[in-house]
């Protein structure tokens, strides 16, 4: 055999090799590794917001993810159904009345700011929890 196809040979165990290590690799990472880096979205549990009396000093988990049964506040269904979303955790500085978002898009979290009004929401399907 001549040197010339003796280096072919070489040059495709080679490629065949490395393919194969990046392949089993790849594989091995792409199951670890979660690829997407679209953030998800919260669903809609409400188009419209909850009217809440809350206690001053008292710590509140308000639900962005739109999963939790225990709405509008957190119940931890976001870890198996929205992972990457968390609630926002804030305290009232008094006893105070508040309307809290149902539709999960307001720009002043957690408090409504009418965002359920606008044509994305009202036309959006309403999620239904199982």
């Amino acid at each position: 055999m001549s040197m010339e196809k003796m280096n072919i040979l070489v040059a495709k165990l080679d490629h065949r090799w490395i393919t194969s290590i990046l392949k089993k690799s790849w594989i091995a990472m792409a199951s670890k590794v979660h690829l997407s880096t679209i953030p998800p979205q919260p669903v809609i549990p409400s188009k419209k917001p909850f009217k809440v009396d809350l206690v001053g000093g008292k710590r509140y988990a308000w639900c962005t993810c739109g999963h939790s049964k225990k709405q509008p506040f957190c119940d931890g269904a976001h870890k198996s159904k929205a992972q990457g979303l968390s609630p926002l955790h804030f305290v009232p500085e008094k006893d105070v009345t508040v309307w809290l978002c149902g539709c999960k898009y307001t720009n002043n979290r957690p408090y409504c700011d009418g965002t359920h009004k606008q044509d994305f929401i009202v036309s959006a399907p309403l999620h239904e929890q199982t």
